[in-house]
């Protein structure tokens, strides 16, 4: 009996580069688990798998189940990541969010949905995932530093990309927004590192981190000498700023807080407070 092997178009990507107009799923399916299978069984341990691509041919039979099932046996650890712009499917560990924090669409393809899942925002340092020798629209370090803050704020890791030069250095440019980031962090990594999101939420003013008895209120946008914080009845007990540990003032005000800012300078790029409960 001879029998017709399933086949299917190409997606909206690689029109250009010659290759067939269809192909046999099933026969790239099994080679791309072969090649997974290889590489979580011959290279310790790996933290995770972040896959891209599903977004090109959605109606595609990915056998998700299949490839999923055989990660997480082979490595139990390792959380499982797709960036198909959709809600999550059974089997993945972690949500990302491409060009977007989470709950965002000012890309035009990100779902809208917050599962309960690990959440993630991945970003370029200019307009390009990979090197573009042309693209100079780099972000600032402190746009991306924003970006940051807000992720944490929001209960989100950052990925952030740098798509190396063709020898494998990276982009003088990049390299001087890294070590700008690295510095700031270094002095004000206790509000990011090992926090979680605060009760505030997004915020047009900013958002919250929280550690231990500690709430972190990043100011990036302050308009007014007062804001509003939402705590969700959280009891405050003292508020100084992180920087020189001055007093900040607050009143209670419902399930909140008004709290008092210091004159901040025009080219700050985060004030934060320090709330105590």
């Amino acid at each position: 009996r001879w029998l017709t092997q399933p086949t299917i178009a190409t997606g909206m990507a690689g029109h250009s580069t010659g290759r067939p107009e269809s192909g046999d799923w099933d026969k790239y399916i099994g080679y791309m688990n072969t090649q997974l299978t290889e590489l979580l069984s011959n290279y310790g341990n790996l933290g995770g798998i972040w896959f891209d691509g599903m977004w090109d041919k959605w109606d595609a039979p990915w056998h998700l189940d299949e490839t999923y099932a055989l990660i997480h046996r082979l490595q139990p650890r390792a959380m499982i990541g797709s960036n198909h712009h959709r809600e999550p499917y059974p089997g993945e560990d972690f949500q990302m969010f491409e060009k977007d924090l989470p709950g965002q669409n000012t890309a035009g393809f990100n779902q809208t949905g917050i599962s309960s899942l690990p959440l993630e925002t991945c970003e370029t340092m200019n307009g390009s995932w990979g090197f573009n020798l042309v693209d100079t629209r780099f972000k600032s370090s402190r746009d991306l530093l924003h970006l940051l803050i807000r992720a944490a704020g929001q209960d989100a890791n950052l990925l952030l990309n740098n798509g190396p030069m063709p020898d494998g250095r990276i982009q003088p440019e990049c390299v001087q927004t890294l070590r700008e980031m690295g510095k700031w962090l270094k002095e004000n990594g206790e509000t990011i590192y090992g926090t979680r999101g605060g009760p505030a939420g997004a915020r047009e003013w900013g958002v919250t981190t929280t550690a231990g008895d500690k709430i972190y209120v990043h100011v990036l946008e302050a308009v007014d000498p007062f804001i509003y914080v939402p705590l969700q009845g959280m009891e405050v007990t003292r508020a100084y700023n992180f920087k020189d540990h001055g007093s900040a003032g607050f009143e209670k005000r419902g399930d909140g807080i008004w709290l008092s800012l210091p004159e901040i300078p025009q080219d700050s790029v985060d004030c934060i407070i320090v709330l105590e409960k």
